[in-house]
């Protein structure tokens, strides 16, 4: 599941990076009014209000936002991988012990089975 959602934001990720570039390169830059600036035209256009933002400047910071949450996405997947045990047996509970018999404190070793058949 982790490499399924991995590879499937990368995919995102790369698509909406080159649609980034793509209308990044499409759109009229603000450094073509320069000339008109210093001359020839109103010299509010060099860094003054630049009108509303168009269709291509929208889809560009939305394609931006998408990119940078992918981004987060990416590094947080990479980050959150899953830990694998070391052993086989980590999980595994432990066996239960067979029952020891206790020996007396007396010092007289505890009666055997065998010692109880023996006619004394």
């Amino acid at each position: 599941m982790n490499s399924f959602l991995f590879s499937l934001i990368l995919t995102v990720h790369v698509i909406v990076g080159l649609a980034v570039i793509g209308l990044v390169l499409m759109q009229h830059g603000k450094g073509a009014d320069m000339g008109a600036a210093f001359g020839s035209g109103s010299s509010g256009s060099l860094f003054g209000a630049s009108g509303s933002a168009n269709f291509l400047s929208r889809t560009t910071a939305v394609l931006a936002t998408v990119f940078f949450l992918t981004s987060l996405g990416l590094s947080y997947v990479a980050s959150n991988k899953p830990v694998a045990p070391a052993s086989v047996m980590e999980g595994v509970a432990p066996a239960a012990s067979p029952a020891v018999q206790e020996v007396p404190a007396s010092g007289q070793s505890a009666p055997d089975s065998r010692e109880q058949a023996i006619p004394k």
